[in-house]
């Protein structure tokens, strides 16, 4: 892997359909008054993912959910709002 490289298994997995994922973490990020760079360096992540995370390009993996809920101090529940879809 080149440098910056993560290994498959902390990238985000890409939104396709199904059930729509929101989340705020932008707010909850400019709330404490955190660069994206310095939020991926803390996780272990690319400025990247947390880009397309906050733009809801990508879902995270339950591993970063947690890492994220844990580094705001909330549930990650009161990051990621999970709406089913109507049938």
């Amino acid at each position: 892997m080149g440098s910056g490289a993560r290994p498959a298994a902390s990238r985000p997995g890409r939104v396709k359909g199904g059930p729509a994922t929101k989340n705020r973490l932008e707010e909850l990020r400019r709330q404490h008054g955190i660069r994206q760079e310095e939020l991926a360096d803390a996780l272990g992540v690319s400025r990247q993912t947390i880009g397309s995370l906050e733009n809801g390009r990508y879902n995270p993996s339950i591993l970063l959910a947690f890492k994220l809920a844990r580094y705001f101090g909330l549930a990650i529940e009161d990051i990621f709002l999970y709406e089913e879809e109507q049938p």
